[in-house]
């Protein structure tokens, strides 16, 4: 069910401090929609919060600890009464060098990326249950699509979270909670500001937000963009392996 323009929708953000969290809590919440703002620091989202004083709620979230995540939905529950939409911006990006396998790395991304979106969705599914039109979405990555080099634990976490959430689609369908899955290429945020490699098709986070909002207003399944970047990696994954990874193993760092 797409959105109704007129419709002010309650809308968790998680992860809006920086990048595209941030981008997206501020066109939402420009578009008049009522929106709890969380992030394990809170301080960055002052500004949307004096901005927009009726329509948001701050409400801190480590989404790497059960209670935090509790607290933060008992909160949003005696503020909005349910919830429309939740939107999985949390996010942690590290790279394997070498092939060298660092285990405590992998158990890090792997906690942020999948096993707090399974977390946060498991505490807010009955607020979801009291949504009009009730809608999960999660950014995902479009690194999801096929193995690239340094990112086995980063794709491997998105790799999961792509499919659990298409997954959980079908076994939602039947409650009337939809599933919509962002997988961005390249956007400049903080987080790929430390990245030592070239990032072709790279947007703002601002050109991302738009694009989500877009996605989520039309209830699309799989939000991908920039189109020219996401369906060339489509394309190189339609490949058989072999040819597959001789491409993509010419992306290593010399």
């Amino acid at each position: 069910m797409s959105w109704d323009r007129q419709q002010q929708r309650r809308i968790w953000v998680i992860g809006a401090s920086t990048g595209i969290g941030h981008a997206l809590a501020r066109q939402l919440l420009s578009e008049g929609h009522h929106v709890a703002l969380s992030a394990r620091r809170t301080a960055a989202l002052g500004e949307l919060a004096a901005e927009f004083p009726d329509q948001e709620l701050v409400v801190p979230c480590d989404v790497t600890r059960k209670d935090d995540i509790s607290a933060a939905v008992r909160r949003i529950g005696q503020h909005f009464g349910g919830l429309d939409t939740v939107i999985y911006n949390a996010g942690s990006c590290e790279y394997l060098n070498d092939g060298q396998v660092d285990a405590d790395l992998v158990e890090r991304v792997m906690a942020t990326n999948f096993f707090g979106l399974a977390h946060c969705l498991e505490a807010v599914m009955p607020l979801l249950k009291q949504g009009n039109a009730p809608q999960i979405a999660a950014v995902s990555s479009s690194a999801a699509y096929l193995p690239l080099p340094r990112a086995e634990a980063y794709g491997a976490s998105k790799a999961a979270m792509s499919y659990f959430l298409h997954a959980l689609r079908l076994d939602l369908r039947p409650h009337g909670i939809s599933v919509n899955v962002i997988c961005p290429g390249f956007v400049k945020t903080p987080l790929t500001d430390r990245n030592d490699f070239a990032m072709p098709c790279q947007i703002s986070a601002e050109q991302a937000a738009a694009e989500i909002v877009a996605g989520l207003r039309r209830n699309k399944k799989e939000i991908h963009f920039p189109r020219r970047f996401t369906r060339l990696l489509k394309a190189v994954a339609s490949l058989p392996l072999d040819l597959q990874q001789k491409l993509t193993g010419q992306l290593v760092r010399a």
